[in-house]
């Protein structure tokens, strides 16, 4: 991240802070009652292939190092996903969509994500969403989008070394955009652009929607993941 950029981000926060502190602040939020509600009575249910699951069933805080200079940004964590697990991406499909992309192109040490105590590394690299809890549908609303931006736009500041961005997906992008200022160019599948002195790229989301339907293939992910750590 440039230094200019680094000065705004910590205008905008006003005060010190650090992961520990701002992943205590994330998991325990529940300013959103429909998010709540939904996230809790999944961990309560549960999926019959997990029902001895001890669920996480709360907000889930980023993943992968603090001094990164890659981001990559998604939608929210899904139902049995990472509301089970408690780390982004890890425990359904399209994680392991993800992380295999990952590790083919050398940021991760495996190409599997099953659980936070299976060994998973990341180089260079962390996983963020706009969303941090699980929505009905996967579909977040955009004052829920918003009411949990600061908890991103905080954890920007944080990451001085941040160089680029992936952000999976239009609803990302759309909520990604404004932390970095009034432009607001359109989301496509491997646009590339510059904003606020990082490059930020676009992908089509990992959801299963997409990779089933060949929509978005391995290689066109680890194109542009190569591209943006590079």
């Amino acid at each position: 991240m440039s230094g200019r950029l680094g000065l705004l981000f910590g205008l905008l926060l006003g005060h010190g802070s650090n992961t520990t502190e701002l992943d205590d602040r994330i998991t325990a939020c529940r300013a959103c009652p429909r998010l709540v509600e939904w996230r809790e009575t999944v961990a309560r249910e549960k999926r019959a292939a997990f029902m001895d699951w001890d669920y996480w069933g709360r907000p889930v805080p980023s993943f992968g190092p603090l001094d990164a200079s890659l981001l990559i940004v998604g939608l929210a964590p899904a139902a049995h996903g990472a509301n089970r697990t408690g780390r982004m991406f890890t425990g359904d499909r399209s994680g392991d969509f993800l992380y295999r992309a990952l590790y083919e192109v050398g940021l991760a040490s495996q190409p599997t994500s099953v659980s936070r105590d299976d060994g998973l590394e990341l180089y260079g690299v962390r996983i963020a969403s706009p969303v941090r809890c699980a929505p009905p549908a996967n579909k977040p609303t955009p004052a829920e989008r918003d009411r949990c931006s600061p908890f991103l736009r905080e954890e920007l500041g944080l990451m001085t070394s941040l160089r680029s961005v992936v952000v999976l997906g239009a609803f990302g992008w759309q909520a990604f955009l404004p932390l970095l200022g009034s432009a607001r160019p359109k989301f496509g599948h491997g646009v590339e652009v510059e904003l606020g002195g990082l490059r930020v790229f676009g992908c089509y989301h990992v959801s299963q929607q997409n990779t089933f339907t060949g929509k978005l293939t391995q290689e066109m992910l680890q194109d542009v993941l190569k591209r943006a750590s590079a």
